[in-house]
């Protein structure tokens, strides 16, 4: 492919516009000088695919070009500079542009760029899940509301009302969907949440080191923890066995 091809397709696919970029990691001093020409400390290079080689690239004010081997005369150099974590560089300035967006080393690593149509699709999936979770909570009944909140708050849980469990758990479906729906479809959530209470009242205890469930009564073992499993998991596993389902119906009885 020629160099003037090559030019082609990067005109014909860049759109003109305004263009905001940002800096990562929610930083936001009050200034931040981005380098902007090649230095030993600070090397700005492109690896060019269609020669194989590596350009050095810099802003000149001056110049149509961020490549140094394109730029011609005298240069005229400018910092780059974000201020409280941003930078606005209009449409006008598209030498500019084309460093920070198309070249630039540190693009990913150091700062972004916002993307408005990237960011309408993000929006929009995250409200599409905030939907579905919000409405798998309004329908939800409250034994399955509770257990879903008690991995949320812990033992709170008892101290709310039917009123304040389903309040928090849209609040919960609101702020945190992905893990809201992800708890929903375990089907295993309501046995965890059937063997904390069944712990919570005394009915079965589990030793200091999470490791073996046993009668609250008499001390006698009910089951033992894999290696490396969470306590209430595996429980609730275990009560779908023969063993455990037989456990499980005691207990329940002793709701009663």
């Amino acid at each position: 492919m020629s160099k003037e091809t090559k030019d082609l397709k990067i005109e014909d696919t860049w759109e003109i516009k305004d263009r905001t970029y940002y800096l990562l990691n929610n930083k936001s001093p009050l200034s931040f000088t981005l380098p902007s020409k090649h230095t030993r400390r600070f090397p700005l290079l492109y690896f060019d695919p269609e020669t194989n080689t590596q350009r050095e690239i810099r802003y000149a004010t001056n110049q149509n070009s961020v490549f140094v081997d394109e730029q011609q005369g005298q240069c005229t150099m400018r910092h780059v500079i974000f201020n409280d974590g941003a930078l606005f560089v209009p449409k006008e300035k598209q030498s500019l542009q084309k460093l920070l967006s198309l070249y630039h080393p540190w693009k990913g690593k150091r700062y972004g760029e916002i993307d408005d149509v990237k960011e309408a699709v993000e929006d929009l999936d995250l409200f599409d899940i905030q939907l579905e979770a919000m409405n798998a909570a309004k329908g939800m009944d409250i034994d399955h509301a509770e257990a879903i909140l008690r991995v949320e708050v812990g033992s709170d849980v008892n101290s709310l009302s039917t009123k304040e469990i389903k309040r928090d758990l849209r609040v919960f479906a609101k702020n945190n969907p992905k893990t809201f729906l992800a708890l929903a479809n375990d089907e295993n959530i309501q046995l965890r949440n059937f063997g904390i209470k069944a712990r919570e009242a005394g009915i079965i205890k589990l030793s200091q080191d999470q490791k073996t469930f046993s009668w609250g009564s008499n001390g006698k073992k009910l089951m033992t923890v894999p290696f490396d499993e969470n306590a209430y998991s595996a429980l609730a596993s275990w009560f779908q066995t023969d063993e455990g389902l037989e456990v499980y119906k005691s207990i329940e009885k002793k709701f009663s």
